[in-house]
């Protein structure tokens, strides 16, 4: 079907059906520029339009999979296989067509106070199609609210009678009937000014020329509500990682009309989000990112810079081979990418990244909040905790709810949901989201048509938490539960079991003398972090089976015995370790594992040869560059071979242990390429250390009386699983059909 037909004023809802509970084609969902490293789009596969009993809609058709459903699969799949390329291209033109015969589009230059202009493209509803919504779900388009995108990845594609394949936080709410503005922020792309990484918030701005990402967001809700014809007066922000660090910022000293903001995987603090964690690099999170997207812009622009070409597809191999975090200038970037320069120029906490921390000018949120995050987010995980956290405190009255699903980052914009990697989480948890969640909070909180869908539903709750391992959704007026009790896993002497080769979990305090384990840790033959063969941070890492790491004799192992009774972590989870080196520096990575029994059974979503009987399933991770123990602005070595009390903090999760399940501790001191190595001597600019400072160490971890090395979380009472689910517990319902 091509745009005349669609104009002629076909009503959408007859189109797509309400509510959409089927995955459309991955295509259709992705928000732009999901992830900083991964800023290219994804497409789905629909049957293949020569497959006979395929029926050709506009938008392409909703399949799980390319095989049509009265083909043979051995018969059809290499004429599949062969036209899948071709389905997905044919799916976004249609997608394109769809939205072409809906939308009008205008690119304009946005003013700012300080006279620099941003290029938006602003995506208004044809009035055609408002008044067949009107005839088909009532009253209330002719004026609809605006959603605005800030993004630094470019609001392609350019040009009037050019439209995309996609539009708004997912494809319900295309339907819906929005106006969209997309905006390329300050100095990226085709906007003009200077481009400044996490810009630094002015809170005393004394006169034009102090700007911001706040007032920029303020001047551009301005300028959309004087020079936009159809609006209800009432603008809404969304955006995921980078773009959600914008929306994060725009509601600071917000516009009285932007009444509505998601934040989503947001960039709170680079000093614990991506590229840092506890001051430990994330090496080629910044590396793959920063070749292109730090490329110095000579003049406005709609095209990216060439991607880095690493010349083998092995990350541990190229990173390795790279030596010394200096060489990354030496050998390809030569000094050319300012933001890299940066970063190795700041090794510590100093006022470079303090001015870049969000979080102190979270006050007075005016706007309604959703943070939105996920539990395996590799990038922002901090961002999304912090942030809620932070208005909580610091704005107890404001509108704020938390969601965190058991996603990757971005996972709850595209994809069903069920699972991540081998981790199977029982039900389509993207697609409960969107229209249950996100659609609702927009629609109500911006006066939509649509929030006639929930006309009968109360405030979402403080906290809608995905908890993992019993997989269900959970609801809290407070994150973390205030009702949650404290609970410790002491580290404990080995039981000759073969899980606990080092030592076990116990919840009485040691007794011993003296007791610890020890490993030696060799820059040079660094632990791997996953392994899998990839050029960067594999999006499925945070799941993944850690068999492979227990069997390193440099990755220290403590394991509970078989738990008789289900176990509910909730909230933070500390590691309190006391350690030493032999050397003056150290890494200290903790991971909090759950152990399957052996005769788990597995389930349809594993990789060819893996298996959950045994399997040592990832919960939480978390690593802190040992010199920054006591204050990540004033780095501190160690005494050589003294016992030191430092904490790992593990950040926030929601997560139960069946019972017959084991919680295991993992600790140890390289994660590679994940992070850096540390040299392990000392080094006042760790990214200045010279191939001769990495040299080996012997760590320990004590665990006697004088010496306890604690894991500390907070527990809940674990309601059964197979009881009918009460109030709090369980998924919101309350939405449209």
């Amino acid at each position: 079907m091509g745009s005349g037909d669609l104009a002629r004023g076909r009503a959408i809802a007859g189109v797509y059906p309400r509510p959409v509970t089927r995955p459309l084609p991955a295509s259709s969902l992705l928000s732009p520029a999901l992830s900083l490293p991964a800023l290219f789009a994804l497409s789905g596969l629909g049957c293949a339009l020569t497959c006979a009993g395929c029926t050709s809609t506009t938008p392409p058709p909703v399949t799980a999979s390319p095989v049509c459903v009265d083909a043979d699969p051995a018969e059809e799949a290499p004429a599949v296989a062969l036209d899948a390329e071709a389905q997905a291209e044919a799916d976004e033109a249609a997608r394109v067509e769809w939205i072409r015969g809906h939308y009008d589009k205008r690119e304009v230059r946005i003013p700012m106070r300080d006279g620099k202009t941003l290029f938006t493209a602003v995506y208004t509803p044809k009035a055609s199609w408002r008044e067949a919504l009107d005839a088909e779900l009532g009253e209330g388009h002719e004026r609809l609210p605006i959603l605005l995108f800030r993004t630094p990845y470019r609001v392609a594609p350019y040009g009037e009678d050019e439209f995309p394949a996609k539009l708004g936080p997912h494809e319900q709410m295309l339907r819906d009937g929005y106006i969209f503005a997309y905006q390329d922020v300050r100095g990226r792309f085709m906007s003009e000014g200077e481009f400044v990484n996490m810009t630094p918030h002015v809170d005393d701005k004394k006169s034009d020329a102090d700007i911001d990402e706040s007032s920029d967001t303020f001047d551009t809700v301005e300028w959309l509500l004087a020079n936009v014809e159809g609006h209800n007066g009432r603008v809404g922000q969304w955006g995921i990682s980078y773009p959600g660090f914008y929306s994060a910022a725009g509601m600071v000293e917000a516009h009285p009309a932007l009444v509505a903001v998601s934040p989503q995987a947001p960039i709170a603090d680079w000093w614990y989000d991506d590229f840092h964690h506890n001051g430990a690099f994330f090496l080629p999170h910044l590396f793959n990112f920063i070749a292109s997207f730090g490329v110095v812009r000579e003049e406005l622009t709609t095209e990216w810079p060439p991607r880095f070409q690493h010349g083998t597809p092995d990350g541990y191999q190229f990173f390795l081979d790279l030596g010394p975090v200096a060489n990354a200038n030496a050998r390809h970037f030569h000094g050319s990418i300012p933001f890299w320069n940066e970063v190795v120029a700041h090794p510590n906490y100093d006022d470079f990244w303090q001015a870049r921390n969000l979080i102190p000018h979270l006050r007075e949120v005016a706007p309604a909040v959703l943070t939105v995050g996920g539990w395996y987010d590799a990038e922002d995980l901090y961002g999304p905790l912090a942030i809620h956290a932070a208005i909580e405190r610091q704005d107890p009255d404001s509108r704020n709810t938390l969601v965190m699903g058991p996603w990757r980052h971005g996972g709850w914009a595209r994809g069903d949901g069920d699972h991540l990697g081998d981790a199977h989480f029982g039900s389509p948890t993207s697609l409960h989201y969107r229209p249950f969640v996100e659609r609702r909070f927009f629609a109500v909180e911006l006066e939509h048509p649509s929030a006639r869908d929930y006309a009968e539903c109360g405030a979402l709750p403080t906290a809608y938490v995905f908890e993992t391992g019993a997989m269900r959704w959970r609801q809290f007026d407070t994150w973390p539960p205030k009702d949650a009790s404290a609970g410790a896993l002491y580290l404990g002497a080995g039981t000759g079991d073969r899980l606990t080769p080092h030592g076990s979990l116990v919840a009485k305090a040691p007794t011993e003398r003296k007791a610890f384990e020890s490993f030696t840790s060799d820059p040079a033959y660094p632990v791997p972090f996953t392994t899998d063969v990839d050029k960067g941070m594999t999006r499925e890492y945070m799941t993944d089976d850690q068999r492979f790491a227990s069997r390193r004799p440099d990755v220290l192992t403590y394991v509970s015995d078989p738990l008789d009774a289900p176990l509910t972590l909730a909230g933070p989870v500390d590691a309190q370790l006391w350690v030493s080196t032999s050397q003056r520096d150290a890494d200290w990575v903790v991971k909090l594992i759950d152990v399957y029994p052996g005769d788990a059974e597995d389930h349809e979503h594993l990789a060819r040869g893996q298996h959950m009987g045994g399997a040592q399933m990832m919960v939480r991770s978390e690593v802190l560059r040992g010199r920054f123990r006591d204050d990540p602005s004033q780095p501190k070595p160690f005494v050589p071979n003294k016992a030191t009390e430092l904490t790992v903090h593990l950040q926030d999760v929601l997560h139960t242990f069946a019972p017959g399940h084991r919680v295991m501790i993992q600790i140890q001191s390289t994660w590679f390429p994940l992070m850096d190595r540390n040299p392990q001597s000392w080094v006042e600019n760790i990214y200045e250390a010279e191939a001769e400072d990495f040299v080996t160490a012997e760590h320990r971890v004590y665990r006697d009386a004088k010496h306890p090395s604690v894991i500390r979380f907070s527990t809940l009472p674990t309601p059964a699983l197979d009881v009918e689910l009460g109030e709090g517990i369980g998924a919101l319902r309350c939405g449209p059909g």
